[in-house]
């Protein structure tokens, strides 16, 4: 139906996302209750967009003799440094082993096995134990095309090529009543009302000049939450993959990720002189978690010890060319396709923007601080905390979809719908339309000052003169976005106007990490203060919060809560005490 002009659709569960956080709820809230009206609502085509169809690596799980969930739980505190939600994370460890057997036994996922029979499982950076079940390095297609295809095969609705743009609250503000959305093929606004629904967007650390999400991921989710007055946990902390590929700056394949696995095989980093350097760096030297490495990548970058092309190398030839060929096919595939032979030469790496620790503040259960409205994966913090593991992020997405779709399930049925706050979609069409009546501008130089300001002033090395640099850099920006509009005509596949709306949201969330990072004045893993470069007090840590009122920005400090394990004991110490 319509309304005024607003086509207004009507069901009991709205997910905002189609990876593996949003198609888990979906397939878990529908198996919870199947009388349930569920609608996957996705930017692009269900099951080819989105990061975990992006995924190579694999997925963190305690499940070999010798490992176990609490051996998981301690690589993920201490790799987080102390900043985690012990009990989400905690979740996350234990709630992994239900879920790896759900994807192979109930959704027909195949993954790598031994001679015997059992999931075989390779070494990821930062952990003490081989853990990461894989399908080759191309383990995130074979995940999302499993999840795809039980979607497609249940009364699921889909709303391809629709961006949602605001979080509608109902009139009193206590509840969620909606979301407002565009349909990119018609450009006409359309109002969904809905008793639950699922942040679940995906971050996409965009707003760097290299940066491993497609250039579509723009932090949407983050923002209308900001917008709605959520609070963001842990939002310094930006994670760089060490080995994205570099090669060259006309092209979008600058940035694609070369995964951990061949730094967990033994694969060398080397710089522009052919010297391996990560040992100088750190003990585990390559095998170092990818905060470590990233940094000993951009010392080498910064005193001129590069790769022509600005990065430096990585070399998988020692391992054995066939070897190498077998175990990472997909990788060496994509090499060639840029001209390099990662088999038996080199290939030029640099880090790359890649995944956000920081996120919406929600519960265990996926619970926000907004009644119905709740959360799973990349939109969501405190899972990871100052440093993500290498195989925890799709874990993460799967896990926490499944309970986000149990939860809803459960809370849905006994709702009514909300009458929407009128007031927010008419403000929020017309911040949405605004750029249509003003004289178009050059958009993709905005952009590059952006990525070159993210890049340069609140990237990997940071301290208080280059974030204060930002902070005006990103004022300045804003002023221009806000005055720039889209030359184009017509709203039907209008791709500017999209470009416009994905800059608006990262300039957004930009704001929200430098200020973030401003108020964390030491060092805690993927956030390092040159001029604070010592890690403080683990004992008293506390995590950041940023919220936005009447469209100023704050950042509050929080202490963490050490509920199963304090800095220096290890889980078995803390249960013995």
């Amino acid at each position: 139906m319509s309304q005024h002009g607003l086509q207004v659709r009507q069901t009991d569960v709205l997910i905002l996302g189609s990876g593996g956080a949003g198609l888990f709820a979906a397939l878990h809230a529908h198996d919870t209750a199947p009388g349930l009206d569920i609608t996957v609502a996705v930017k692009g085509l269900l099951g080819k967009c989105g990061c975990t169809r992006m995924v190579q690596g694999g997925y963190n799980v305690a499940l070999a003799s010798g490992d176990s969930p609490e051996r998981h739980f301690m690589d993920t505190i201490e790799g987080g440094k102390w900043l985690p939600d012990q009990e989400l994370a905690w979740t996350l460890v234990n709630r992994a082993i239900e879920r790896i057997h759900e994807l192979e036994n109930e959704l027909g996922c195949f993954f790598d096995r031994n001679p015997d029979g059992t999931l075989h499982q390779k070494a990821f950076a930062g952990q003490t134990f081989d853990r990461t079940v894989h399908k080759g390095d191309l383990t995130g297609i074979e995940i999302i095309n499993r999840l795809a295809e039980q979607v497609w095969a249940r009364r699921i609705h889909r709303m391809e090529e629709h961006r949602a743009v605001e979080l509608i609250p109902c009139r009193d503000g206590r509840r969620i009543a909606g979301v407002l959305m565009i349909d990119i093929r018609t450009g006409e606004f359309v109002l969904v009302r809905a008793k639950a629904v699922l942040l679940a967007t995906g971050g996409g650390p965009t707003m760097y000049r290299f940066h491993t999400p497609s250039g579509d991921k723009s932090c949407d989710g983050l923002s209308m939450a900001l917008r709605l007055g959520l609070g963001l946990r842990d939002m310094e902390m930006v994670q760089f993959h060490p080995t994205g590929l570099l090669a060259g700056t006309d092209t979008r394949m600058t940035g694609t990720v070369l995964e951990e696995g061949l730094r967990g095989a033994g694969g060398y980093l080397l710089n522009g002189a052919g010297v391996r350097f990560m040992q100088t760096v750190d003990p585990r030297a390559e095998r170092a978690t990818r905060d470590i490495v990233s940094r000993g990548i951009y010392a080498e970058m910064r005193a001129g010890r590069t790769s022509p092309n600005g990065g430096v190398y990585i070399e998988m030839a020692h391992l054995g060319p066939d070897n190498v060929r077998r175990q990472f096919k997909g990788m060496v595939e994509r090499c060639a396709d840029c001209g390099f032979d990662l088999a038996a030469g080199r290939v030029e790496v640099v880090p790359t923007a890649h995944y956000m620790m920081g996120g919406v503040l929600f519960a265990p259960d996926c619970r926000t601080a907004m009644a119905g409205l709740f959360a799973a994966g990349e939109d969501t913090g405190g899972v990871h905390g100052a440093n993500r593991l290498g195989g925890n992020g799709v874990a993460n997405s799967t896990v926490f979809g499944g309970i986000a779709g149990d939860t809803m399930g459960r809370w849905a049925p006994g709702q009514d719908w909300a009458e929407p706050d009128q007031r927010a979609v008419q403000a929020a069409m017309a911040r949405t339309l605004a750029p249509l009546a003003r004289r178009g501008g050059d958009l993709h130089a905005l952009r590059e000052q952006l990525s070159n300001v993210m890049w340069d002033d609140a990237g990997i090395v940071r301290d208080a003169e280059g974030l204060q640099r930002a902070l005006a850099a990103l004022a300045q920006l804003r002023g221009e976005l806000d005055s720039v509009g889209v030359a184009e005509s017509g709203r039907a596949y209008n791709m500017t106007w999209h470009d416009w709306l994905n800059l608006d949201s990262l300039v957004h969330v930009s704001e929200a990490i430098v200020r973030a990072a401003l108020a964390r004045e030491d060092s805690r893993g993927a956030h390092f203060r040159a001029d604070y470069p010592d890690v403080r007090d683990l004992e008293h840590s506390w995590f950041s919060v940023v919220s936005q009122q009447d469209g100023a920005m704050q950042v509050e400090r929080h202490p963490v809560q050490f509920t199963r394990v304090r800095p220096g004991q290890t889980l078995l110490q803390q249960d013995a005490a």
